[in-house]
C-alpha cells in the first residue's frame, strides 16, 4: 500500500478519522460536523468539520485547517511525526482511514470511502479461549511474561482477517473488542477503546500498551504494594479522552514509552498538575518502554544464573 505522505494524509476523511480517535459529533448540520473540541476540554462544541471541504476550525483555539494541520495538533507532534504515525497504521492493525472518492483510483489504495464494518479487512473474532497454543507460550516468554500473570488478564483469540484464520493474545477493552498481539501480528478488533481497572484506589497507574501492563504485574508479583487503579490506553490517540478518568485520582503514575509521543503526552500532564501526575519512565531511562526493559533485565538474570551453573 503506497505510504502516506501530506497530499495522502489531506485525502483522509476528517469525520471518519475522528471517529476512528473516538470523537463522534454533537449535532450536524447540512455538510458541517459540529464536535466537543478534541483539543481541549469544553462543554460547548465549538470544533466544526466542513466534511465537504474536508476541513476543521476549532472557535476556541482559533485555529483550524487539513488533516495534518488536526493531526500536528492533536498528536503535539511534528508533520514528519505525524506521517510517521499513519505509515504505522495499516490493514494488519485493523484500523482503516476512509479517503475521499474522488482521488481512490489514483492512489491505487485498499482504503474505501465507506462504513469500516463493511470493509474486507475488518477482524472477525472466531472464538476466545484460554491461553495454550505453543506459540502463544513462546511468544510471551520472550516477551517475559509469566503464563500465570497473563492467563489473569489476557485470553487466546482466534481471528479472521481477509479470510484467513490466526491466533494472537487478546487483552480487552471497556467496549469488548480486543487488543491482538502475537510473533507476526500486531493489531485490534473494534470497537477500540482503553481498559480501565477499578480496585477502587484513590492513585492510578497508566500504560500505553497491556504488555507495560503486564511487565509491571511480572515486576510487582511478589512485592506488597498499595492498591492502585490501573488505565491501558491501547492506543495514544485516547489521552485527551481519558483526562477526565485520570483527574479522579489523587495521584498518578504515568508509564509511557519514551519516544516522542509518549514524552510528549507525559510532558503534558506534567504541566497540567506536577503535584498530582508522576512521570515513572525514568525507570526505564534507556529503554523505549517498561517491556523492554523487563526483557533486558531477565536476559541479564538468564545469563547470571548460567555463568553460575557451569
Amino acid at each position: 500500500m503506497e505510504k502516506f505522505n501530506c497530499k495522502i494524509a489531506n485525502e483522509i476523511d476528517l469525520v471518519e478519522y475522528l471517529k476512528i480517535l473516538g470523537h463522534e459529533p454533537s449535532k450536524i448540520k447540512n455538510q458541517d460536523y459540529w464536535y466537543l473540541s478534541p483539543l481541549r476540554n469544553e462543554n460547548t462544541p465549538s470544533f466544526k468539520v466542513n466534511q465537504k471541504l474536508n476541513l476543521w476550525y476549532d472557535h476556541g483555539l482559533g485555529k483550524g485547517g487539513n488533516a495534518v494541520d488536526f493531526g500536528i495538533e492533536y498528536f503535539r507532534c511534528t508533520v514528519s511525526e505525524f506521517l510517521q504515525l499513519l505509515n504505522g497504521i495499516n490493514i494488519s492493525s485493523g484500523i482503516s482511514l476512509s479517503i475521499k472518492n474522488h482521488n481512490r483510483e489514483s492512489l491505487n489504495l485498499s482504503l474505501a470511502n465507506e462504513k469500516k464494518d463493511s470493509l474486507p479487512d475488518k477482524i472477525v473474532i472466531v472464538e476466545v479461549r484460554t491461553l495454550e497454543s505453543k506459540s502463544i507460550l513462546d511468544y510471551l516468554h520472550r516477551r517475559s511474561i509469566p503464563l500465570e500473570i497473563a492467563k489473569q488478564h489476557c485470553k487466546e483469540v482466534e481471528f479472521s482477517l481477509n479470510g484467513r484464520k490466526q491466533i494472537a493474545i487478546g487483552f480487552k477493552n471497556n467496549a469488548g473488542g480486543f487488543e491482538l498481539r502475537s510473533e507476526n501480528f500486531k493489531g485490534s478488533s473494534s470497537p477500540k477503546d482503553i481498559t480501565f481497572i477499578d480496585n477502587q484506589a484513590k492513585s492510578l497507574a497508566v500504560f500505553e500498551g497491556f504488555f507495560d501492563y503486564l511487565s509491571y504485574e511480572m515486576i510487582n508479583q511478589k512485592s506488597v504494594s498499595p492498591q492502585t487503579n490501573f488505565l491501558i490506553f491501547n492506543s495514544l490517540s485516547f489521552f485527551n479522552k481519558s483526562i477526565q478518568l485520570m483527574e479522579k485520582h489523587e495521584r498518578v503514575n504515568l508509564y509511557l514509552d519514551r519516544d516522542t509521543a509518549g514524552l510528549k503526552f507525559t510532558d503534558e500532564a506534567l504541566r497540567r498538575d506536577s503535584a498530582k501526575y508522576t512521570d515513572q519512565s525514568f525507570l526505564y531511562d534507556q529503554k523505549k518502554d517498561l517491556n523492554e526493559w523487563l526483557n533486558e533485565v531477565q536476559k541479564v538474570n538468564r545469563s547470571q544464573k548460567f555463568r553460575r551453573s557451569i
